[in-house]
């Protein structure tokens, strides 16, 4: 059975059938083979004409223009240009496949949807979630100082100390929401620039160094590691990255641990790895880390004040460069985070 046939080949099919049904009917009228050969000749050539341009007419031309439509909505310009088809030779087996491509985009264009959705009413509710904590809390303090505390010297600079905290949480909260929201949206344009990345790392050790005393964490960097390392990025964006990595260790590593930073030249790239000794992460929430609001131990990360976008906007910072942000745990050993920068002079550098 032939699959998809031309217009030409229908047409041949049907004018030899109907000649040969006419022909051997004049020769059982009468009896004359030169005039069932005659007549076999007329029909097929003008069965032949007239099957070839009703289906090329009223059939082939309108698949074609569903073709046409079919293919010009589903790819661009530049797709449209370098794709060569044959629609002429097969116009059914050009609709079918492009029929079919259609239907598997729009099923993956509905999964994504779903999706999205469902992110977004998750990501909703995560924001109000954070939000309410913070609000409840100021509206309470701010209620009892109203209510008389503001006139009670023991209580009313407590009060007032408790409700800028809870505003300083909500500010930072909505100001990492921006962050991600301009990093997703391209708004903020990095600016590269050849730095030391060993020397910022020292600059943000002495920015946190009282966080980690708080906890009695030591800040170090691995032996062997204590010299210069180019890259070439941009250096307020890659010291956040530490920053909020470096956080993120105090906060879960362990108590009186260590927290190391350790750099490798990996040729074209430095890999930077920030690691902790405390008590690690369980495989199964790997994965999810640098999702918006994610969060391990919950009770503990809000009572740390933590926003819950810290690791995600760090892989939106890093994923800016064009580089990669993994991390590795094993329980009861620490967690590492590593990240990649472009080196400094090396065939990728633009």
């Amino acid at each position: 059975m032939i699959r998809n046939p031309t217009p030409a080949f229908i047409s041949l099919i049907t004018a030899f059938a109907i000649a040969l049904l006419g022909s051997l009917t004049a020769l059982g009228i009468t009896g004359q083979l030169s005039v069932s050969l005659f007549l076999f000749g007329v029909l097929a050539l003008n069965s032949f004409i007239v099957t070839y341009f009703t289906l090329e007419l009223f059939i082939y031309r309108k698949i074609k223009l569903i073709y046409k439509t079919i293919h010009d909505v589903k790819s661009h310009k530049k797709e449209t240009f370098f794709r060569k088809v044959n629609i002429e030779a097969d116009p059914l087996g050009e609709v079918q496949m492009e029929v079919n491509e259609w239907v598997s985009d729009s099923t993956q264009q509905i999964a994504d949807l779903q999706k999205q959705e469902t992110f977004r009413r998750e990501f909703l509710g995560n924001v109000s979630h954070e939000l309410k904590t913070p609000i409840f809390n100021l509206q309470g303090y701010i209620h009892t100082l109203l209510d008389g505390a503001l006139h009670d010297p023991e209580v009313n600079v407590k009060f007032l100390q408790k409700a800028a905290n809870s505003a300083d949480r909500m500010s930072a909260l909505v100001q990492d929401l921006v962050n991600i929201s301009k990093l997703e949206s391209g708004e903020i344009i990095l600016e590269f620039e050849r730095f030391d990345i060993h020397a910022l790392v020292q600059d943000v050790y002495e920015q946190l160094e009282v966080r980690a005393k708080q906890r009695k964490i030591t800040l170090r960097i691995k032996e062997g590691c204590d010299e210069p390392f180019w890259v070439n990025a941009d250096k307020s964006t890659v010291r956040q990255v530490l920053v909020n990595l470096i956080i993120n260790a105090i906060q879960y590593g362990k108590e009186a641990g260590t927290i190391t930073l350790s750099f490798y030249d990996m040729a074209e790239h430095i890999l930077t790895e920030v690691a902790d000794d405390g008590d690690g992460i369980d495989k199964e929430h790997l994965p999810r880390l640098f999702e918006r609001f994610y969060r391990v131990d919950k009770s503990r990360s809000r009572d740390e004040g933590g926003t819950g976008l810290g690791l995600a906007i760090v892989k939106h910072m890093i994923d800016a460069h064009g580089q990669t942000v993994t991390v590795r745990s094993t329980k009861g050993k620490g967690t590492t985070f590593n990240f990649t920068l472009q080196k400094t002079g090396s065939s990728l550098m633009g």
